[in-house]
């Protein structure tokens, strides 16, 4: 028991200490119903441009390098000559046709088609016949009774009865296309055969061929080589620096909890995450994946991060109003 309540006083200090370091962070005043959450408020930087000193000012020698002038020359390279040229036969490709195999008629037989069919054949006509029957006496009467006298048995009646035709089912062939020779003709078949011709036979060609001179290119010295002492200034380059102006700290921010959102709100915004492209289902269950999806498109968005902010609905287009 006594440590059960040792417990109990550490658990209400704790707690205590933890009210004590929250209670300036507590959210403002605000109406019944509404909820204000801890989000992490991206940092918002601008790019400001400064010089830098690239390379101080120095001195430097320069050495002037000498001119030269350029002009041309002509010189004699291959002189005149002769040269012979074979210029080979040519040849024309010829072709015709020889007869393989002659035209030719070819007969063939066609046999016969029958088909199957069945019919019924009648294996004993109907007729007529004396059935014996039960009479219409009233019953038996025994023998030297009182009525003895009043019913005479005659004998087992009969009765004329129709005996009907009994038929039988055949199985029979017959012929549909009788047998018939048919005649072909057969088409002549050729062979194409290639063969060369000589349209122009070979020669030789005789041509003079010029003498070859080639342009060289030569240089003269017009001014000799110098040296010259020179001020080089300074140079400098723009920079460019992020500077972050704000943001990158928690934050409380006005949210939609459980008080103050219905699932219908909830599915708004989800279908609000799916016109943007970020595929969530539109269930109005905040879900894992609708809170990965929200905190995507925070990000992306630069808005407050951790919690679906007020901010976050209005920035998609769903009225914070229906939250009511």
């Amino acid at each position: 028991m006594s440590k059960l309540i040792i417990a109990s006083i550490a658990a209400i200090a704790l707690s205590g200490c933890v009210l004590a370091q929250e209670g300036e962070a507590y959210p403002p005043a605000s109406d019944a119903g509404s909820c204000f959450a801890r989000v992490l408020v991206p940092e918002t930087t601008e790019i400001v441009t400064e010089q830098m000193i690239d390379e101080p000012e120095r001195t430097e020698v320069k050495f002037i390098p000498a001119v030269f002038e350029t002009y041309t020359q002509e010189v004699l390279v291959t002189e005149a000559s002769k040269a012979y040229t074979v210029i080979p036969a040519q040849f024309i490709t010829q072709t015709e046709q020889i007869l393989e195999e002659p035209e030719r008629i070819e007969t063939r037989i066609i046999p016969a088609s029958f088909e199957t069919y069945t019919e019924k054949v009648l294996v004993r006509p109907a007729y007529t016949t004396w059935k014996p029957g039960a009479g219409l006496h009233g019953g038996n009467i025994p023998d030297g009774g009182e009525e003895a006298g009043s019913a005479v048995s005659t004998g087992e009646p009969l009765g004329r009865v129709e005996v009907p035709a009994q038929y039988e089912d055949v199985t029979r062939t017959r012929l549909v296309n009788p047998e018939r020779a048919e005649t072909k003709v057969i088409p002549a078949r050729y062979r194409t055969i290639s063969r060369q011709i000589v349209e122009s036979p070979a020669r030789v060609v005789e041509e003079d061929v010029p003498a070859v001179y080639e342009t060289i290119t030569l240089q003269r010295v017009v001014r000799p080589a110098q040296e010259e002492t020179i001020v080089i200034p300074a140079t400098y380059r723009t920079v460019e620096k992020r500077v972050v102006t704000g943001g990158g700290s928690v934050e409380r921010r006005e949210s939609l909890c459980d008080t103050n959102a219905s699932p219908e709100t909830i599915q708004a915004v989800q279908q609000a995450l799916n016109e943007k492209g970020y595929t969530v289902p539109a269930d109005g269950d905040f879900g894992p994946e609708t809170r990965k999806a929200m905190e995507d498109y925070q990000r992306a968005n630069g808005l407050p991060v951790g919690h679906l902010t007020v901010s976050t609905v209005e920035s998609q287009g769903v009225s914070v109003n229906q939250v009511d």
